[in-house]
């Protein structure tokens, strides 16, 4: 069940100041997004590129010990981002986030670890720029089917034209896996 107010996972807007020449625009700021809830310490950006639209990626997490917490945001185009909260135990386990990231809105959301990640391009080359908590290790990448059933992800595509990857076509479900975060309360 979609529900955009899972309280870990947030929307954020960071203020742009525009004028005749363009805008500007802090994209990350440590003390405002420690007054915003999210107190991570990232240590690596990741770019990625889609040149056409309905290019599905995800949905992805790292295992520990190389979980990752993630900020992401649209660097050109649009791409609708969303988050499923798989941590056992938690009131929102298998309910998900969704909401359309884009250069011309300047949105970006902050993931937590413990949630599966995915985005899908929703127009010709669209960059997704996002900060991540931790290292990238391919020994821990899991990836998860991107119409798993158990999630009902309303995905603004025909499920028939999704461009994915040959790993993302062969994605288990989440049922089939070992899942392994655990919800700690508030």
């Amino acid at each position: 069940m979609a529900k955009n107010n899972i309280p870990d996972v947030k929307l954020l807007s960071p203020a742009r100041f525009a004028d005749e020449r363009g805008f500007f625009s802090e994209t990350w700021n440590k003390k405002r997004l420690n007054d915003q809830g999210v107190d991570v310490d990232f240590v690596q950006d990741n770019h990625s590129l889609s040149f056409k639209k309905d290019i599905v990626r995800g949905l992805h997490f790292q295992s520990p010990p190389f979980s990752q917490a993630k900020l992401v945001r649209c660097g050109r185009g649009s791409l609708y981002d969303v988050a499923v909260d798989i941590r056992k135990g938690s009131p929102t386990f298998g309910d998900w986030v969704g909401h359309e990231l884009s250069f011309e809105n300047g949105k970006q959301l902050f993931i937590p670890i413990g949630f599966l990640h995915g985005f899908i391009s929703l127009e010709n080359n669209t960059e997704i720029i996002y900060k991540c908590s931790n290292y990238y290790a391919p020994e821990y990448d899991v990836t998860v089917r991107f119409n798993d059933p158990a999630f009902e992800i309303d995905w603004p595509l025909d499920s028939h034209t999704a461009i994915l990857s040959d790993k993302d076509k062969s994605a288990p479900f989440l049922k089939d896996l070992i899942n392994p975060f655990k919800y700690i309360g508030p």
